[in-house]
């Protein structure tokens, strides 16, 4: 009789060999690298915001939090970071009706156009975001409804984040069996019932990382917004661009350090409300 000993176990890191464990050390010295590359100008921008010099440098000039009090103060930056909230939760809930309707069709219901439906959906993430922007502008234009409203812009972030929210929507559908479903209907569940009380819960993990997927991206849009905005429309990102053209301060930083706690704070939020409890809906 043979018996199965886990990698994991007491026994196992008891009999590795050097080898292996020098192996594990230059594994966890690589992520740790690659975790400080991605960390560390987060870090040097938070240092920053913190200056209280009059300029913009590394190492901050003192500690102070007179730039984040100047932020709250600047109403443009206060109406930017306003619009880019509502834009955001805006375009994450509509990519999060369309990214399920599509879904379901390509998982369940699509036969032979499956693969051109499912590469139809995820050619915003392959092409660039500017000739998106700009084949979108163009289209907006010769429709007549132009970008003077918001509804252009609405459609461009959309447009980028959709793919997130159906590829994580479809991969927890292409897990699920659909026989529970059928399953559901054959006991008297309407078609909608069925859907809210058993798919629904079952692909919520799904959804609720593609939500988040999108609501991060639509906050942080650049080249989107910078095409399709109308006056008055200006989100955080561009105003924070069009600052830095003029002034060089911690103010800049600031701004940056808020974005990042402000997107990490609504990821949070959203695990701490739903996520730990995907298995149930309601």
């Amino acid at each position: 009789m043979t018996t199965s000993v886990s990698p994991n176990s007491p026994l196992a890191r008891a009999v590795s060999t050097p080898g292996q464990r020098a192996g594990n050390a230059i594994g966890l010295i690589c992520v740790a690298l690659v975790y400080a590359f991605l960390m560390l100008p987060i870090i040097i921008i938070a240092l920053m915001s913190l200056s209280a010099g009059e300029v913009l440098a590394f190492p901050p000039q003192g500690i102070s939090l007179r730039w984040f009090v100047s932020v709250f103060r600047n109403e443009a930056f206060v109406r930017a970071m306003g619009i880019s909230l509502a834009l955001a939760a805006g375009a994450t809930v509509v990519s999060c009706v369309i990214g399920v309707a599509a879904a379901l069709y390509v998982v369940r219901y699509a036969t032979r156009a499956r693969e051109s439906l499912r590469l139809l959906l995820m050619l915003p993430l392959m092409l660039p975001e500017i000739l998106t922007g700009i084949a979108l502008l163009f289209f907006l234009y010769a429709t007549g409804i132009g970008t003077k409203t918001v509804f252009g812009l609405v459609v461009g972030h959309v447009l980028i984040t959709l793919p997130y929210v159906f590829t994580n929507v479809a991969s927890a559908l292409y897990n699920q069996d659909a026989s529970i479903e059928r399953a559901a209907r054959s006991l008297g569940a309407t078609p909608f019932g069925a859907f809210r009380r058993v798919t629904l819960p079952l692909i919520k993990p799904g959804l609720i990382t593609g939500g988040m997927f999108a609501f991060v991206i639509s906050f942080d849009l650049f080249n989107m917004s910078l095409l399709l905005k109308g006056i008055g429309m200006t989100t955080l990102p561009l105003q924070l661009f069009d600052y830095l053209r003029y002034d060089f301060d911690p103010a800049a930083a600031a701004v940056s350090t808020l974005s990042v706690l402000l997107t990490l704070a609504v990821v949070i939020a959203v695990d701490r409300v739903v996520g730990l409890r995907s298995l149930r809906f309601g």
